[in-house]
């Protein structure tokens, strides 16, 4: 892959080799030469953990303080007064009737999808839509509730799902470039101390074996991964 000019320059700040610590390595990443648009960060952690057994499965949500600097657009699938309640909460879309025909059409323009359990049978025929694009509601991440304020109050405000791949990988967005430098070490920690809660208790030797910090469109900062655990402890 042929790499540009602003991504051979923002290369150049990082010294090949050496893992930073938190404190330096946001700095670096806030120095890089910004894209045209404003570009998510991301953290991406590889896990001692083998992802095929069901115990070690590491998947979840968190709430980070000061949110993805995304707009999320949620639907709520509900009926009656569950309607009112979600549109109230700031629910970009509301209702059954209306959304299950078009969800079975293909349309798929939102982030998340929450659901109360009395529609999930109606739901869960969608599954080859909506499984695919990671839309399925489900009861783990929150978004199977009849409690449908909270769940939109809490997607709104910044909670994030997590989930580990094939490859015992997880890459989580963390703010944009536009964060100050204080947000975005707060949203990392906040992630950071939520993985290391979440870990298996089958998973045997190192759990958190390495962590970078990267823009969408910038080369990858390697994290001292000690130095983040102990900062976060």
């Amino acid at each position: 892959m042929k790499q540009g000019k602003k991504y051979k320059a923002a290369a150049e700040k990082i010294e090949v080799g050496k893992f930073y610590s938190l404190e330096e390595a946001v700095p670096i990443l806030k120095q890089m030469e910004k894209a045209k648009f404003d570009e998510t960060v991301l953290l991406s952690a590889n896990l001692g953990v083998d992802p095929r057994h069901a115990d070690q499965q590491v998947r979840g949500t968190v709430v980070l303080p000061h949110g993805t600097g995304k707009k999320v657009r949620v639907l709520v699938i509900s009926r009656g007064e569950k309607e009112k309640e979600a549109a109230e909460a700031g629910a970009d879309f509301v209702g059954a009737d209306e959304y299950i025909p078009k969800l079975r059409e293909g349309w798929v323009d939102v982030d998340v999808i929450i659901a109360t359990p009395d529609l999930m049978g109606e739901v869960g025929k969608l599954g080859k839509t909506l499984g695919p694009k990671g839309l399925m509601p489900n009861p783990k991440s929150g978004t199977v509730t009849f409690d449908v304020a909270k769940a939109v109050r809490d997607v709104k405000a910044g909670k994030i799902e997590y989930r580990v791949d094939k490859g015992s990988n997880i890459h989580v967005p963390v703010g944009k470039m536009s964060f100050d430098a204080e947000k975005l070490l707060e949203n990392i920690k906040v992630l950071v101390t939520e993985l290391l809660r979440v870990k298996p208790s089958s998973a045997k030797g190192r759990y958190l074996k390495s962590l970078t910090l990267s823009p969408t469109m910038g080369p990858s900062i390697k994290l001292d991964t000690q130095q983040v655990i102990n900062a976060v402890k």
